[in-house]
């Protein structure tokens, strides 16, 4: 069992706090099983709601999957969601971490869902769609100024530190 960061880049133009919002958020991956190394073809999603029972009753995980190739059964559990801040712009930093038992995700595909806020008027803004690649998002009259999110599609993922 190993955690695994999800980290992403983004130019945080008059913004700040973009998160993926809420546990009903769908993150679209593509997978490798930590067994034989085969990589899923199409993009599947999970949710951090969603639980499904592991084999033998041990249990439950966010997502569980039998592998196509050698037929053993893989999850991932307990995501933990965190947010990128306006002083992260153009660093990367991890906006989730997977439990990961069997299962690797090896790409990531943005789209909607996102949320942030205004950096200076706090103004929400919702359903963003990072699928493209430059989201501008308003033209915020009051101060005269734009507010987009041009990111970068090299995602990484990293190794995490347990927790308790």
């Amino acid at each position: 069992m190993q955690r695994i960061g999800l980290q992403l880049r983004a130019t945080l133009e008059n913004i700040t706090r973009l998160r993926a919002e809420g546990e009903d958020f769908r993150w679209y991956l593509k997978l490798k099983c930590g067994n034989c190394g085969e990589v899923s073809e199409k993009w599947q999603y999970l949710r951090l709601m969603d639980s499904a029972p592991l084999k033998g009753g041990r249990g439950s995980a966010t997502m569980v999957q039998k592998c196509k190739l050698c037929s053993r059964e893989n999850s991932i559990a307990n995501g933990i969601l965190t947010q990128l801040q306006a002083e992260d712009s153009e660093k990367f930093k991890t906006i989730v971490e997977f439990e990961c038992r069997g299962l690797e995700p090896v790409d990531f595909q943005p789209q909607a869902g996102f949320a942030a806020e205004g950096a200076e008027s706090g103004t929400p803004f919702n359903d963003i769609n990072l699928l493209e690649k430059v989201c501008c998002l308003s033209f915020i009259h009051d101060s005269n100024y734009q507010v987009s999110i041009p990111y970068d599609t090299s995602l990484k993922y990293v190794p995490c530190i347990m927790r308790d």
